[in-house]
């Protein structure tokens, strides 16, 4: 039976499609969680201080946000295809920035990596929504999680390996040799545009514009602000656990070893989507926001017990997890086809957003608390998402609720 399920197996891979995009998307994060764990003891190394790590970022956000508002222009002018293409080639450019271990270099290489970020995000969540049926996106966000999981789950601890036990210009290269990877299977697939969508009724390019659209869409405003706290729960999480566990002396391989084991939670997405299916997203985010806002909360009520405080840390991770398992599905479920591009385009800055207000806040709070301020501000925010996901339509959870008993592809 195997020899007959494999040819399928390898023709699902081969051309544009659910199962190809998910490869895209796991060779996209582990590009991006290799250096997920290093950068920011990178950072604290040549800074000495958590508060110039929190400014630091917070600078090469801004530098990356303001090329990534080109992104749109590029999309619409270059195609998505060349867009990509230039968001991978950002990675590779970005790595021996990074491996100079410089704060001059420092910057420009994390703003660098932060704006391929952004362009790949982009042009992969537009591929998903032409090559995806709107109707699989509740089985698709949680096999796209579970198999970006395993670049979260190897990446941030194989970073650290590679810099502290064999070269410290490593893990730059492998971030490198895997936009790399990604860039040649994208051409491989040959992905096209969807000609289904309606190219009469998209609005401008004018940015101004269609980012007025988005707001004036209470439903896609929801769905951006929850990705919004989702995402800078994470970015708190890689960023401040490592440094919190060499500060507390657990050492920069126990802060690589907490961000992978926390990523392995995002094997259980598949999961948390099956529930979502079940009884509704409003259910599953709901809970999912509550539990880590508990649990953060916890981590800087322990923080003078290193070894609690790394296993609450681990565990608010998989509340996080929960709240992965919906996915970017309210904004797939809400978004018009004749808007992709543009909405998406907006939807996507969640994560400038993130990258943005989180270390602007918590470079305030350290100027006046030590580190567990960090974690019980993002406590509250999670809180925050806990309260909002109340306002998820009901409708939305119905219809997932009616996907339940739609079967897998290939079953």
């Amino acid at each position: 039976m195997r020899q007959l399920h494999g040819p399928a197996w390898i023709g699902e891979v081969a051309r544009a499609g659910g199962p190809a995009l998910i490869v895209l998307f796991t060779l996209d994060t582990l590009a991006r969680a290799i250096l997920v764990t290093v950068l920011p003891l990178q950072a604290y190394d040549l800074l000495g201080d958590i508060q110039k790590v929190s400014i630091l970022y917070l600078a090469a956000s801004l530098a990356g946000l303001a090329g990534s508002l080109a992104v749109p222009w590029l999309v619409r002018t270059v195609q998505r295809r060349w867009t990509l293409t230039l968001g991978a080639l950002c990675f590779v450019g970005a790595a021996p920035l990074l491996a100079y271990h410089s704060v001059a270099t420092l910057i420009p290489g994390i703003a660098l990596h932060m704006f391929g970020s952004t362009c790949a995000s982009i042009c992969l969540n537009l591929y998903v929504l032409d090559h995806v049926p709107r109707q699989a996106f509740t089985r698709f966000e949680p096999m796209r999680m579970l198999f970006s999981g395993a670049g979260w789950l190897i990446g941030p601890v194989l970073g650290i390996y590679l810099e502290t036990r064999v070269a410290g210009w490593l893990p730059y290269a492998a971030s490198g040799v895997s936009a790399l990877a990604l860039l040649g299977y994208f051409w491989f697939l040959r992905a096209t545009e969807s000609p289904a969508v309606p190219k009469g009724k998209a609005p401008p390019a004018n940015p101004f514009l269609f980012v007025r659209r988005y707001f004036s869409q209470p439903r896609l405003v929801l769905a951006w602000i929850l990705a919004t706290a989702r995402a800078g729960w994470w970015g708190m999480f890689y960023m401040y656990a490592p440094i919190y566990a060499v500060i507390t002396g657990l050492g920069a391989e126990a802060g690589g070893l907490i961000s992978s084991s926390g990523s392995a939670f995002l094997f259980v997405v598949t999961f948390w989507g099956w529930l979502g299916r079940r009884f509704g997203l409003r259910w599953l985010l709901a809970v999912g926001f509550a539990v880590t806002a508990v649990l953060t909360a916890a981590v800087g009520l322990t923080a003078s017990i290193p070894w609690l405080g790394a296993g609450l840390l681990i565990a608010a991770a998989g509340g996080a997890s929960m709240v992965d398992g919906a996915g970017n599905v309210p904004f797939m479920r809400s978004v018009r086809s004749w808007e992709r591009a543009e909405m998406t385009t907006v939807y996507s800055t969640y994560r400038d957003a993130a990258r943005l207000s989180m270390p602007a806040l918590y470079a305030l709070l350290l100027q006046v608390f030590a580190l567990p301020a960090v974690f019980s501000a993002s406590a509250g925010i999670m809180l925050g998402g806990a309260w909002l996901s109340r306002q998820v339509p009901k409708r939305l959870g119905q219809e997932t609720r009616a996907q339940a008993h739609i079967p897998a592809p290939g079953r």
